[in-house]
Formats: C-alpha cells, structure tokens, sequence
C-alpha cells in the first residue's frame, strides 16, 4: 500500500488513540509476514484471535498494531484502538483505494466467480497493466488485504467480492467503490443462511449500493431474477448493461472448452470490454489462449500405472448443485473415446434442500452418457440411488484411499474422469493432487 502516517491512519479509521508517530508501508494480518514499518491487524477468526499474535509482530519490526482493546503488556503508544477490528481494516482499504487512478471492476456471483475474473483480467491485460484479486480472497478479510495491496501503477483493478449471508457483498462493496459492478449469476447457493431464493439475489443485488457516480452494472440476462437485479441496478442510478443468449458482443469466439458456462463467462468479460471502450474484436481473438484454471475445470492428460493414458477434469474446488449440474452437463457432451467417469462428492450449505439437491444430482446423472459413477461421503447414497443399474456405480465414504483404487482397479485407457465435489467437506482436491502426481 502507499505510505501514511499514524495520524492519517488514525483519521481513516476513526481512533483516538495517541499514537507514536510513524510511517506505515504496508499491512498484514499475520504476524508472520510482516516487516519494520507494517501495520498488524489483529482479528478475530472461528478459530483464532489476532490479538494473542500482538506482542510477537511488534518484536518483528511492526510499527502499530490496530487491536479492539489495549493489551497490558505491549506499548499503548503502539496500539491503535478501534471498535471493530475487520471494520477497521476495511477502511483503510478503502482509503488506499481512493487513490487508485485506474478503472475498478467490482465482481460477484453464485458460480464462476473466480474464472470469470481470472478472465476479465485476461482480456484487460491486453489493453494496459491489471490488478485483480487473487485466489479467492473475497471475503470480509480477503478484501481488504486485495484493496490494500493494490499496484497503483495498473490501469484496471478486478475485485472479486463473495458471500454467503445479507449484507456482506453491502460491506464489501462501500470498501471497493468500483466503475463497473458486476453479477454473474445467481444460483440458490448457501441457500440454508437465506429465509428463500429470492434473498440471494437481493444480496447480490447489493453489490449496486456503492457504486462510483455514472457507474455501469453488468448482468446475466438469462440467470435467475436478471429482473431483480437491474431493478435495483436501477434504483442505485447504475447505467445497465446485459450480456446472455440474446445481449453478447457481436464477435468469433474460439473458446478451449466451449461448455455453455464458458460461453457466458467470455461474454461476460467480453462485455466489460466493450463498455470501457476497448476493442472487443481483439480481446475475443486472445480468448483462444484462455484455458480452465486448477480446481476449477483444467484438464490434464495422465499416464496409467499400466500403460496407456486417461484424461482428468480437475473441477474440485466447489460442489454446490448449480455448478455440480453443470459440469456433468460438459462431461456429458464431451466425445470421447474411451468411457466417462463422474467422481462427485458431497455438496454442503443447503440445508433443508440437500435431500433434494443430492437426488437432483443423481437424476442429472442418470440422464447422461456417463457410464461410471463413484459417489464420496454419506450424502451421495441419494445420488447414487437415482441411477439406473445400467450405470457401474461405487461408494465411498470419504475421499481415503479413492486415488489408489482410480489408478490401480477403476481408471482404464482413453478415460475421462471429472471429478467435483464440496471443497472442504469432501475433500477430493487431495484426491485431484494426488492422481496429477501420480500420473505426471
């Protein structure tokens, strides 16, 4: 972050703590990553609190600590009190973001979030230097550490903003301000925090209440309340802008995967060209060179233990139903030459619609030409249930030991495996890490 002193900072987040007089480089909360001259905000987590790690990042060379209450045993001159810690955070992310020169392109969906980002910033870097956010840092901490890192010499920043309950996306966006605000879709994901479907899209219609006066929203024509969401886009003065079946750039798209979700994706980013006034007709040729990022659809081509090869579809960073019914809606219209393998493991936050969802997901199977199902963890017995007995089928109930029976009893030549599954819950990126070692 550029440079500011405790007194600034102290304006920024509002604090009357007397504070030493210093210079403030850059911002951190881990105390093990941080340098003389850092900031060290100590927040509150499930299963930590930032505030246990004060004394030993002022030991490291940091210059204050922003803390939610004075700790006995560290200088008072180097604490900077405040009421809420992440709040706190937040503000001074927002203040480095007002001294951002370039273009902010403000993001959040159900689905594809981070792909369609990693997209928008692939297309942009054709026009000028871009700052995006990385991974998926796009919660209430991850924002503002992506805000506060900004490189100020870029042309365009691209902001990913995530949430899983109402008001989060209102908080995350009064820190980004961006130009143009843009929502992907809207799926009933992390649908057991909302009281019903209709919730979800107004919390994602929040990401319109702190846009930059003359600002643009971006919106999926064709996702679930498109009509919602430009109504609100409407109401908070946006200038709306579509993208879909019907609303795309008028262009030749060669795409590497070209499942329908991909297409939205290219038209998405697409889109923002166009309404910066850039060149979509070159920015649409270099999408050629954009492929699927790890966990999220990369495909990688691996060796057998006993000779020949199999193809993996590494789409394990997320398992929520929207995505889940997609990716077997790829797999099924892929040619292949050999058989297609779904490997699915559970999906998580749905409440009182998982027996549904799991079972949804288990007719969508049924219903394409994937000849092997394994199901992982007690969820996917719904699944598996759904399927006809024309369909060889395994059951796991956790992701141990799965990657050894794929290589050594399942997988055979010329396969295609997808597999997809609930990140933390199912776990089967270990099993996606494993096979991409094994088979290199």
């Amino acid at each position: 972050m550029q440079a500011v002193n405790s007194q600034e900072l102290c304006r920024i987040v509002g604090s009357k703590s007397k504070v030493a007089a210093v210079e403030i480089s850059h911002i951190s909360t881990d105390s093990r990553h941080i340098d003389a001259g850092g900031l060290f905000v100590a927040v509150r987590g499930e299963k930590y609190d930032g505030h246990a790690y004060v004394a030993d990042a002022l030991d490291k060379g940091a210059a204050l600590a922003v803390v939610d209450h004075l700790l006995p045993d560290v200088p008072s001159e180097r604490q900077l009190m405040v009421e809420d810690t992440i709040e706190a955070y937040g503000q001074i992310g927002a203040y480095n973001r007002s001294r951002f020169k370039g273009t902010v392109i403000g993001l959040t969906g159900s689905a594809g979030k981070t792909t369609t980002k990693e997209e928008i910033k692939f297309v942009l870097s054709q026009f000028g230097k871009v700052y995006a956010t990385g991974g998926n840092f796009n919660n209430q901490i991850g924002v503002p550490a992506t805000l506060c890192q900004m490189d100020m010499s870029a042309d365009f920043a691209v902001i990913e903003m995530g949430m899983s309950a109402k008001g989060e996306i209102e908080k995350l966006v009064s820190w980004v301000r961006p130009d143009v605000a843009v929502v992907t879709n809207v799926y009933p994901m992390h649908i057991e925090f909302f009281d019903n479907f209709e919730g979800i899209a107004e919390a994602k219609a929040e990401i319109f209440r702190s846009l930059k006066k003359g600002g643009v929203a971006l919106i999926n024509e064709d996702t679930n309340f498109a009509e919602l969401l430009e109504k609100r886009a409407l109401e908070n003065g946006a200038t709306v802008k579509k993208f879909g079946r019907k609303h795309h750039p008028a262009v030749e798209l060669h795409l590497q995967d070209e499942g329908e979700h991909n297409f939205y994706n290219a038209w998405c980013a697409l889109s923002v060209v166009e309404i910066l006034g850039l060149d979509v007709h070159k920015a649409a040729a270099g999408l050629a060179e954009f492929g699927a990022l790890p966990g999220r659809g990369a495909k990688h081509r691996l060796r057998l233990p006993d000779g020949g090869s199999y193809t993996l579809i590494d789409d394990s960073y997320s398992g929520q139903p929207e995505a889940m019914l997609l990716a077997i809606d790829a797999l099924d219209k892929m040619s292949a030459t050999g058989r297609k393998v779904a490997v699915l493991g559970k999906m998580a936050e749905l409440g009182a619609t998982s027996e549904a969802r799991h079972k949804e997901i288990g007719q969508a199977v049924a219903a394409s030409s994937v000849d092997v199902v394994v199901g992982v963890c007690p969820e996917m017995k719904l699944m598996l249930a759904q399927l006809p007995k024309t369909k060889k089928q395994f059951y796991f109930e956790n992701k141990d030991g799965l990657d050894e029976f794929l290589i050594n009893n399942l997988l055979q030549n010329n396969d295609i495996v997808l597999i997809k599954g609930a990140r933390y819950s199912s776990k089967l990126y270990q099993v996606t890490e494993s096979l991409i070692e094994k088979g290199k």
